[in-house]
């Protein structure tokens, strides 16, 4: 049987390779990048999250926490958004949207007349357009939740 070192070390080097990409694709977001990137729009934001799971969680997390789990909920999102949005110069608010055995949170963008919802990230349109009044974004947020609304407020988080 004849040995191959080529085709034994590419075998090898694609398999690293392969698995390095893997490991990079799935390293966490900190702050700091996110503060860093001088491009950043909620668009941009929300591609961040991408990838990030569903796992609620009954009080916020902080953001470091969310960030390097890479899971959480909507508030989670929506406070990490709305701070560094703001950060980068965009007018935010947070809003909660109550429904039937449900509360939801979405970002609002002043900016872009769209807000942030932690159920779009993975989308190819992440954020929603509104006019944004609060009874237009709890008429989607519902919508979306295949629901009607039972109470809206905006609301500020310091955690």
């Amino acid at each position: 049987m004849k040995f191959n070192l080529k085709s034994a070390f590419a075998s090898r080097f694609l398999a690293l390779v392969a698995t390095l990409l893997t490991v990079s694709s799935l390293s966490a977001v900190t702050l700091e990048e996110l503060r860093a990137d001088k491009k950043l729009t909620p668009q941009r934001f929300a591609k961040y999250f991408a990838d990030f799971e569903f796992q609620f969680r009954a009080e916020v997390q902080g953001p470091e926490v969310f960030l390097a789990s890479r899971s959480g909920d909507c508030d989670d999102y929506a406070t990490v958004a709305a701070d560094v949005l703001r950060e980068k110069g965009y007018t935010t608010r947070l809003i909660s949207i109550r429904m039937e055995g449900q509360t939801h949170v979405v970002c609002y963008v002043a900016e872009t007349k769209c807000y942030l919802d932690y159920n779009n990230r993975a989308f190819l349109f992440r954020t929603v357009s509104s006019d944004g009044s609060l009874e237009a974004i709890a008429r989607k947020v519902a919508g979306s939740f295949d629901s009607s609304w039972t109470s809206v407020a905006e609301f500020t988080f310091s955690g």
